[in-house]
């Protein structure tokens, strides 16, 4: 099992912050190859909710959510459409379960990575240093993508 805590989110999101265009964009190639079949999943998510808006975020948080477990553990395996195809009933159970209930223990339990589901209802929840805040319709998109993410790297 792989521990994540609030300072190695927080190195990940510094670094990835403070890339440039030119840098983000190599960090998404590299990111890109290693994970293809995981990115092309997640992308998917704004195609079946027709969210342009999506998109952009979920490349931004597979990298971030990539530079955390690859800072925390090389990332040896990976993920394959075979392990996506296994993953997918029972996390759409447990998302349903947790929309039911609203318990965050559910998701924290599910992933194992307590400090990562907190990061992101922080991250959809507050609105930007610009002031802009993600409607509620993409915040709740963002955040299953999210927790799938989270759950299929950790």
């Amino acid at each position: 099992m792989i521990s994540t805590e609030y300072q190695d989110i927080e190195v990940a999101f510094n670094k990835i912050d403070n890339l440039n265009d030119l840098e983000l964009e190599k960090l998404c190639e590299k990111h890109t190859l290693n994970q293809p079949e995981l990115l092309e999943y997640i992308l998917s998510a704004s195609v079946e909710y027709k969210n342009e808006q999506l998109e952009g975020l979920l490349v931004y948080y597979f990298c971030l959510l990539m530079e955390i477990r690859i800072n925390k553990a090389p990332l040896e395996l990976k993920i394959d459409e075979k392990s996506i195809v296994a993953f997918e009933d029972q996390f759409l159970n447990v998302i349903n379960e947790y929309f039911e209930n609203e318990k965050i223990e559910l998701l924290e339990e599910y992933t194992d990575q307590g400090e990562l589901v907190k990061f992101m209802i922080i991250e959809i929840s507050t609105p930007d240093e610009d002031g802009s805040k993600l409607d509620e319709e993409t915040a709740v998109q963002l955040f299953i993508s999210s927790i799938a993410m989270i759950k299929l790297l950790f």
